[in-house]
């Protein structure tokens, strides 16, 4: 049933952005009298598809291979590779006739069409789903918890966050963003009235990928909400019980639960002494510590702040904007770390396969739509990368086109459609290849 959840959100999500991306096309080309003779969400291979209907000139299908889907523009080298349309006169209805800033515009409509909807589905998922955020100035109140990798750079349990890069924000998810800190950044803090300036190196990144445990957290509370059973569980032997909130462990009081974890890591195999509240009374416990860190309980964690604003309608789309933007950013670069082989492409680049597992075996609408708004803003930018058979690859050539005042030949661009297939191919093949590797180790 989880496999058919993972497909189904998958193949729901691909059904949105491809629709509209192609969307984007056909509009744009009927804009400017270009006719479309297809328009297929899912693709046709060898023809078969599962239904159609034309209208006026278009024919309109669902096609049987559900990844992917395309608008046949007339007059155009595309991925179907009709080249028997070109060996006729140019019509004034077909994409070659049309001048160079017009096809511009039907290429990039479907990339602007991606933006608009990673843009509102986040700005959705912020106004529905989230309701509200956290401001710096609630987290300020008590500071920030520092995880082992924060303090290796400089920060401290209480620090208050004050700018990122010289740049103050309103919500606290903001400082610790991804695209703001994960390639390295300076970050100022307020410590004890004292401001100071902490270096986040670009070697952040690194250790993000390879698995952090955590960096900056706010302030919060720590509950045991429910308990293993005693046999596996040291807690429950120890006395701990479900409703307990965890007040101290080793002496200390609690800040946030990454000071439990990492002080339970720190003595695994060991034991800890922990002084928890139940029923408005303080008591203090020994428990044991397994060889993995763990003492056997399921947490629940309250953040502790005194204000919340909510997402109106002109902040969700102000931070639909930003977020979505944000992620097209950090893809750019972690893309670009890829390239100079600072990241294996094993570890980055994911078929359906690695997608669907991230989409989930449950059907959650929060986080679907949430993926959906960060896999349109993928798709728009992996889908302007200049590459022959993708949208910026014909980009590219109607540039060369409009700099050099020379037509690019039908054989060249037919070559280079080609050449651009093998490409995107080669990329599906190595991903379904890491993905599968990855499932067969994981099973082994």
């Amino acid at each position: 049933m989880q496999v058919l959840i993972m497909a189904g959100q998958l193949i729901l999500a691909l059904s949105i952005l491809v629709t509209i991306h192609e969307l984007g096309h056909f509009l744009a080309a009927r804009a400017f009298g270009i006719r479309v003779e297809k328009f297929f969400v899912f693709f046709d291979f060898g023809g078969y598809k599962l239904f159609s209907f034309k209208r006026g000139d278009t024919e309109y299908g669902l096609g049987w291979f559900p990844l992917g889907g395309y608008v046949k523009i007339a007059g155009m080298v595309d991925e179907s590779m009709d080249t028997e349309q070109l060996d006729r006169e140019p019509e004034e209805w077909e994409f070659r006739t049309k001048p160079k800033w017009q096809r511009f515009i039907v290429m990039v409509a479907g990339v602007v069409m991606n933006v608009i909807l990673g843009v509102a589905l986040y700005a959705m998922y912020l106004g529905v789903y989230q309701k509200d955020f956290v401001p710096v100035s609630a987290v300020n109140e008590y500071g920030v918890y520092a995880y082992d990798a924060a303090r290796e750079y400089g920060f401290q349990t209480g620090d208050k966050l004050v700018a990122v890069n010289g740049r103050t924000f309103e919500r606290y998810e903001d400082y610790t963003a991804s695209f703001r800190i994960f390639f390295g950044a300076e970050v100022m803090v307020d410590r004890n009235d004292v401001l100071k300036t902490i270096e986040v190196p670009k070697s952040h990144f690194d250790k993000v990928r390879e698995g952090l445990p955590g960096f900056l957290e706010i302030h919060n509370e720590v509950y045991v909400q429910e308990l293993a059973a005693d046999s596996v569980s040291p807690g429950a032997r120890a006395g701990l019980k479900a409703g307990d909130r965890i007040a101290a462990v080793n002496g200390e009081s609690l800040f946030a639960f990454g000071q439990l974890s990492e002080t339970l890591k720190a003595n695994q195999g060991d034991s800890v002494s922990l002084m928890v509240e139940r029923d408005g009374r303080l008591l203090p416990l020994n428990t044991g510590v397994t060889d993995e860190g763990l003492i056997g309980f399921t947490p629940r964690v309250e953040a502790i702040y005194n204000d919340s604003v909510p997402y109106t309608l002109g902040k969700s789309l102000r931070y639909g904007a930003t977020d979505a933007w944000a992620w097209l950013y950090f893809n750019a670069r972690a893309l670009g770390k890829i390239f100079t082989g600072d990241v294996p492409a094993s570890k980055s680049i994911e078929s359906p396969i690695g997608i669907a597992r991230i989409y989930g075996g449950v059907w959650d609408w929060a986080k679907f739509w949430w993926l959906t708004a960060i896999l349109s803003m993928i798709l728009a930018f992996m889908n302007i990368l200049p590459i022959p058979a993708l949208d910026g690859g014909h980009i590219l050539f109607i540039i060369i086109e409009a700099v050099t005042g020379r037509e690019l030949s039908d054989t060249f661009l037919e070559r280079a459609q080609v050449f651009g297939m093998v490409i995107v191919l080669l990329l599906m093949v190595f991903a379904f290849g890491s993905d599968i590797l990855e499932l067969i180790q994981g099973n082994g």
